[in-house]
């Protein structure tokens, strides 16, 4: 996802000043607010127990 659309879904989601964030930090406070787990970009080894995130592809990377 691109981060254009990454930055509109946060802020649909309520994060404010977007700009301020990298990808994989914008990405977890959404997580966050959307009461998930913030764990984007951190799996191991390729390896990840989330399997409904609507991330999975882009953090597996």
């Amino acid at each position: 996802m691109r981060l254009s659309e990454i930055e509109k879904k946060a802020r649909g989601a309520g994060v404010k000043d977007t700009w301020k964030f990298s990808k994989k930090d914008l990405i977890k406070s959404i997580q966050k607010v959307e009461g998930n787990y913030p764990c984007f970009g951190t799996p191991k080894s390729g390896v990840c127990v989330q399997m409904a995130c609507c991330w999975r592809s882009d953090c597996l990377r």
